[in-house]
């Protein structure tokens, strides 16, 4: 999820730093161990780091070498032109540990694609990836966080599921290493955060977030292909100790649809429902499309980040959700010739 500018942001000095990694780099990567967690405290729960539009000749290795001396594992959500034209760099992801994901095989919006389209961006990269790897991805992140009903549908018939984020990070948007690492401080248990492989502020930006991460008892994990959220490394959460919450408790999704179009705005409507079991609050964020924006909103409590387009929402009053059951809240978005629908999510606090 980024803005087609951000690749021209790159400096040819930062790249040529990065540059310097060499693939005995990846050499040593494949040679050690995969980080692990044993010895953290992770009785507060798991969150996701992930990592997107590698791989990265320029920053790739030095990313990897970065989580690994922070002794954490992350979800790596690949382009598919640029997986086939570095294999050794996606394999390098797999020997350090990491999880690898699909994020189309150009990074096009592709809901503005046919299906037979969205079908051919998700299936190639399927495939590249497999024959790198020996097996083929379960998540996928749909480019800019653009999805629709057509794109889930193709999704389900390659076996993916859908990730966005909870959090992001505004790495592709400038965002300085402090910037990052406040962003990321706002992770909750199940949450997954929205970064780039492109970026030395990231990578800067790794032993801060796990330091951060340390001190309020979180551990990186995985994403799981059931929920989309993050669990322990081993598809559980949490590995050890009786669960803070039983199966499916804490969990709410959001969906959005159009409810009315003028010709200068719409209003969405997005629908938070609780899992399995009741949840006592909600969080929910909605990211626009610059340069759309919120001019009114109603039910619920917003808040914003610094770019004013990523919305955070929570519920008018104690928010409490019996399991299964859903409310809403709603905004007009100001098109500002961008009529694209928002990307929406939701958590517990």
């Amino acid at each position: 999820m980024h803005p087609p500018s951000r690749r021209a942001r790159r400096t040819g000095a930062a790249l040529a730093a990065c540059a310097a990694i060499t693939m005995g780099a990846a050499a040593t990567l494949a040679a050690t161990a995969a980080p692990s967690s044993a010895a953290a405290d992770c009785s507060a729960g798991y969150v996701a780091l992930t990592y997107d539009d590698g791989p990265n000749t320029g920053t790739t290795n030095s990313l990897l070498n970065a989580l690994r001396s922070a002794g954490v594992r992350a979800t790596f959500f690949n382009i598919g032109q640029r997986a086939q034209q570095n294999p050794s760099l996606v394999r390098a992801q797999q020997s350090a540990g990491m999880w690898i994901g699909n994020h189309s095989w150009t990074h096009p919006h592709l809901t503005q694609l046919s299906q037979a389209q969205m079908s051919s961006e998700l299936s190639q990269t399927q495939q590249a990836i497999q024959q790198i790897t020996g097996t083929a991805p379960r998540l996928f992140r749909p480019p800019y966080g653009e999805t629709n009903a057509t794109l889930r549908a193709v999704e389900s018939q390659l076996g993916l599921t859908e990730v966005i984020w909870s959090v992001d990070s505004q790495d592709w948007n400038g965002a300085s290493t402090s910037q990052i690492v406040q962003a990321a401080s706002t992770l909750q248990p199940g949450g997954v955060i929205l970064m780039h492989d492109g970026y030395q502020t990231t990578i800067n930006a790794i032993p801060q977030i796990v330091a951060n991460l340390a001190s309020r008892n979180l551990c990186a994990g995985m994403i799981s292909p059931t929920t989309g959220r993050a669990v322990a490394p081993d598809g559980t959460t949490p590995p050890t100790g009786p669960p803070t919450n039983p199966p499916g408790a804490g969990l709410c999704t959001a969906t959005y649809r159009e409810t009315q179009r003028w010709g200068d705005r719409f209003n969405g409507e997005v629908r938070i429902t609780a899992g399995s079991a009741a949840i006592s609050s909600w969080t929910s964020v909605v990211t626009l499309r610059s340069p759309q924006r919120v001019s009114t909103t109603w039910n619920g409590t917003p808040s914003w980040d610094s770019s004013g387009t990523v919305m955070t929402m929570r519920p008018n009053g104690n928010g409490n959700l019996a399991a299964g059951a859903s409310t809403t809240f709603g905004f007009t978005v100001m098109a500002n010739g961008n009529w694209t629908a928002p990307s929406v999510s939701c958590r517990t606090p």
